[in-house]
């Protein structure tokens, strides 16, 4: 399952972040590396962008980045 396919109020833990670029290399250097928590707090009227919750900050990542990003469900 990919951050972008969590529903909103859902936890995950990052398992990976998939590719070998600049965006993934970004990505992890926002707090998404593996193990870290993720909340998935809300999503724009139109779905794009998400608004997560990592590491103590809120983060808002567009679809096409987050489902870069994948993850395992945590109750």
């Amino acid at each position: 399952m990919t951050l972008a396919q969590l529903s909103i109020g859902s936890r995950g833990q990052v398992v990976q972040v998939e590719g070998v670029d600049e965006i993934s290399l970004r990505l992890m250097e926002m707090g998404l590396v593996p193990g870290t928590e993720v909340t998935l707090l809300g999503a724009a009227p139109l779905g794009d962008p998400l608004e997560l919750e990592v590491r103590g900050y809120r983060l808002s990542l567009r679809k096409s980045e987050a489902a870069r990003v994948e993850v395992i469900v945590i109750s």
